[in-house]
């Protein structure tokens, strides 16, 4: 994907204003939803059995994030990727503390198996506990690296059929074909609660539009993060000044700051 296919994604999600159901965890929310809004897609959050095999009839997208993951929580998850599969919608997976318990690690594979058109977006802790390799997790933070997670998002690639992107100081994009690294986005960002998770959420609007990997939501966000870190005090600040950005945010911007590698 270049810059210019960036942009288009970026354009058709503005003009398509895709619905993107999230099931997602009770800390982000509002975060994850204005995220969705800013950057021209229509969020809805949606728990309910009941309802999810209306709403991802015409949905554009599923995003799943275990954060605040309960016995409750799982069957409606599960459903909800039966009604993806079924209406061949795209599910972006947040295997939250993935490793940190028995149960997020297992009901993250579960998922992740169910899913046929399947993203999983992590830390790099997450995605080599997810992968079934040591990590070093403390709750739901990284202490790995994420380069040293490129050899389990191979393997997620290869076991699911999907694709990984492991979310760091350097993001990695990682498909069948290719490896992209991306380096833009500012050292404030990690002080704010949901930061990848609202990196997930921007998935879903992409994946709706068609980009299944990822690679335009982690370009924009990271892009947006560093515009965003110039205007902001800290990072109370910058969560204001990242939905102002990503509202805001152009070709120009884009064009002049993403720093992308093809591996």
């Amino acid at each position: 994907m270049s810059v210019d296919t960036i942009i288009q994604a970026l354009n058709a999600v503005r003009q398509q204003k895709p619905l993107v159901v999230n099931i997602t965890n009770y800390v982000v929310m509002n975060n994850s939803a204005n995220a969705l809004l800013a950057i021209g897609a229509s969020p809805i959050m949606a728990h309910s059995k009941q309802e999810m095999a209306e709403m991802l009839s015409f949905a554009g997208a599923l995003v799943i994030n275990i954060g605040t993951l309960d016995s409750v929580w799982i069957p409606r998850m599960l459903f909800a990727v039966e009604q993806a599969n079924r209406h061949g919608k795209p599910v972006i997976l947040d295997p939250v503390g993935c490793g940190a318990s028995t149960l997020r690690t297992e009901t993250s594979r579960q998922i992740a198996r169910l899913a046929e058109k399947l993203i999983i977006r992590g830390n790099a802790s997450e995605i080599i506990a997810l992968a079934g390799e040591q990590a070093q997790t403390k709750g739901v933070d990284a202490l790995d690296s994420s380069e040293a997670a490129l050899g389990a998002a191979r393997f997620l690639v290869a076991e699911y059929a999907a694709n990984v992107m492991i979310s760091g100081a350097t993001d990695y994009i990682v498909s069948q074909n290719r490896t992209v690294a991306l380096t833009n986005g500012d050292k404030m960002m990690p002080h704010v609660t949901g930061m990848g998770c609202t990196l997930t959420a921007l998935t879903g609007a992409f994946a709706a539009v068609g980009d299944d990997t990822g690679l335009a939501a982690a370009a924009i966000l990271g892009v947006a993060g560093e515009i965003a870190a110039e205007n902001a005090s800290g990072p109370g600040s910058l969560q204001v000044a990242l939905l102002d950005t990503l509202y805001q945010i152009d070709e120009a911007q884009i064009v002049a700051r993403l720093q992308l590698e093809i591996h």
